[in-house]
């Protein structure tokens, strides 16, 4: 009879090869990067400290590209760092470094040179490069009236590559780099007459504005740069795929647009007649009236920058306005309001922003749950302007168009049809002028974010007044070029 029994020496040699399999099957292949990342429970992340990337204010961390790379942590499951660079080239060094952040979430643009150290995911943000100069000198039309200028931009960002290609067609064209300054340094610069000509992206230009009465955009150098994250070239991809995913679906859930409207949507606002006059206010007005907004707001539990911002969009801050509908003072009460909300003095200032803060008080416990922050205050401050009750015919109409009632973004949009008899004649409460709300809301949210960025949240106590606020996040600069010449190389 065949027997299958095998020798003892068979035997041995057969056990010990499939251990050996085993262990290099089990041990050969290490973690992929995402996988590392799931077993620690940590997502690395490298970015820049700027207002349109990452900063902190009275209620922590935020920023645009904070909130997305937090959005991806959580959706991971796993805890975000932030590490900060100094400057765009500490950033990819970094980035490539073993014990390095393993992403980089800084309005990064991708470009030939950085490809060859650098994977970056697919686009999330368009954004345009300007020249910006100052509004008192002669304005540059074209590239070749950069010539002769004195031109500074950031060390290693996008715009220093693409004035160096532009050199390839303007040999005479000079420029400076710096990793001493940030967009905003830049802006100010220019603003000072320190510098003729800068290069800043256009959502900086937006943001940034507001604060420089005298920048400009002389032209638009390049139409479309995509923003991107960026991973350490190398042929693990993983994290590179899940982010991909994770954008792909950010952008058709609404929350790329969500956090573009949140952050840039309503910059352009003002103009820069607007700016101008705020910046001044801000330094001769405010101050008188600061005292008695944050008094109202730690009566109310409601923001006193908001406040003041509602008071500059309604009366500029001057207690004796008057409109021709006939409401009144500095937060311009309704005498139905006014005395619902105990206010006997519309012109008494104090008594008007006591009126004003009980108001949008009111009106933010009186929306509905299901109407979440941010949201909620926006929606507060359109019933502020427009009423309750032609909100709610917005947000019916809003819903019966297919969009969700409980977001600002989508609601905005339908309020001006309350202005039109094809669709007020569909609601409770009739004709309003819906495009005021949106307007009043737009404002208010830019003069908010104004007051936001120049308070300094680690000393929440100090003044406009005293003289010493700065933007979140940024030391106070000197305000001269010297400070940034040691680091100033010529191209």
């Amino acid at each position: 009879m065949y027997s299958l029994t095998l020798n003892p020496l068979r035997c041995l040699l057969f056990c010990c090869a499939a251990s050996l399999l085993a262990m290099l099957n089990g041990c050969g292949k290490p973690p992929s990067t995402l996988e590392r990342i799931q077993e620690q429970g940590v997502l690395h992340v490298i970015t820049r400290n700027s207002p349109s990337t990452y900063f902190q204010d009275r209620n922590g961390d935020t920023g645009f590209e904070y909130e997305l790379v937090k959005r991806f942590a959580d959706q991971l499951g796993v805890e975000l760092k932030i590490e900060v660079a100094d400057n765009i080239d500490q950033l990819f060094s970094r980035l490539g470094s073993a014990e390095g952040p393993v992403l980089a979430a800084a309005a990064l643009i991708s470009s030939p040179e950085r490809l060859t150290h650098t994977r970056f995911s697919d686009p999330y943000l368009e954004v345009a490069s300007q020249v910006i100069y100052n509004r008192n000198n002669k304005r540059p039309k074209q590239p070749k009236h950069l010539v002769g200028k004195s031109l500074l931009v950031l060390k290693g960002s996008i715009h220093a590559s693409d004035l160096n290609a532009l050199k390839k067609d303007l040999p005479a064209l000079s420029y400076d780099v710096s990793d001493q300054v940030e967009s905003v340094d830049l802006l100010r610069m220019v603003d000072e007459k320190q510098i003729d000509l800068t290069l800043v992206n256009s959502n900086q230009v937006a943001m940034n504005q507001v604060y420089f009465p005298n920048i400009r955009v002389a032209f638009t150098l390049q139409d479309s740069h995509q923003q991107r994250w960026a991973i350490a070239a190398g042929d693990d991809v993983s994290l590179l795929n899940e982010i991909n995913r994770f954008l792909a679906n950010a952008k058709k859930s609404g929350l790329l647009q969500n956090l573009a409207e949140r952050y840039y949507g309503h910059v352009d606002t003002l103009g820069y007649v607007g700016a101008y006059a705020f910046a001044r206010h801000l330094q001769q007005r405010l101050p008188s009236y600061e005292a008695s907004f944050r008094d109202a707001a730690k009566k109310y539990a409601v923001d006193w920058r908001l406040l003041a911002a509602m008071g500059y969009q309604e009366s500029h801050w001057l207690p004796t306005a008057t409109s021709k509908t006939g409401v009144r003072g500095l937060m311009m009460l309704t005498q139905r309001t006014a005395k619902a909300m105990g206010v006997t003095n519309r012109l008494d200032p104090k008594q008007s922003i006591q009126g004003g803060a009980r108001y949008i008080a009111k009106l933010i416990e009186q929306l509905p749950d299901s109407i979440y922050e941010a949201d909620r205050l926006w929606f507060a401050l359109a019933s502020y302007n427009v009423g309750m009750g032609h909100l709610e015919d917005a947000r019916k109409l809003t819903a019966a168009e297919g969009l969700d009632p409980n977001k600002w973004l989508d609601v905005k949009t339908i309020l001006p049809r309350l202005a039109q008899k094809q669709w007020y004649s569909k609601t409770r409460y009739g004709y309003a002028r819906g495009g005021e709300p949106v307007h009043f809301v737009n404002n208010i949210r830019r003069y908010y974010d104004i007051l936001t960025w120049v308070t300094q949240p680690q000393i929440e106590g100090t003044s406009i007044a005293s003289g010493t606020t700065h933007t979140p996040g940024f030391a106070p600069n000197n305000g001269t070029l010297d400070a940034v010449d040691p680091a100033i190389t010529t191209q």
